[in-house]
């Protein structure tokens, strides 16, 4: 079992920052792939970025290219996501998400161990 900690969400003014970070519990932390969706009230679930065991692989939603970075300490055993320019319609609860399969499955399928989420609210 992959437990994961999110921690880091909050409130802030557009075109502000926010740090989310994630804190796992694996075995071999640098075999999972690390990464995040988000769900807006009333909205689907949208996947946000992910990031490969060894941090050589990345991949980011079109809609935060160049505005979020993500990354990882695997001595921490733990992701980060650097959310800067933060607009209005980032707000949302952002769940952090694992998975032993690669990068791939936040893609193309499905992650299968979730964070509790964690709030961040962007107001004008």
């Amino acid at each position: 079992q992959v437990q994961l900690v999110e921690s880091g969400g909050g409130s802030v003014q557009a075109g502000g920052s926010l740090r989310l970070s994630c804190l796992a519990s694996a075995r071999a932390f640098d075999n999972i792939a690390m990464g995040w969706f988000r769900q807006a009230p009333g909205k689907e679930r949208e996947f946000v970025a992910v990031i490969g065991g060894s941090g050589r692989v990345i991949e980011y939603a079109d809609s935060v290219k160049g505005q979020f970075t993500i990354s990882r300490d695997n001595a921490k055993k733990v992701a980060y996501l650097q959310m800067d320019k933060l607009k209005p319609e980032d707000t949302a609860i952002y769940y952090c998400a694992a998975s032993f399969w690669g990068t791939h499955q936040f893609m193309t399928a499905e992650p299968e161990y979730w964070g509790q989420g964690s709030q961040v609210t962007v107001s004008s």
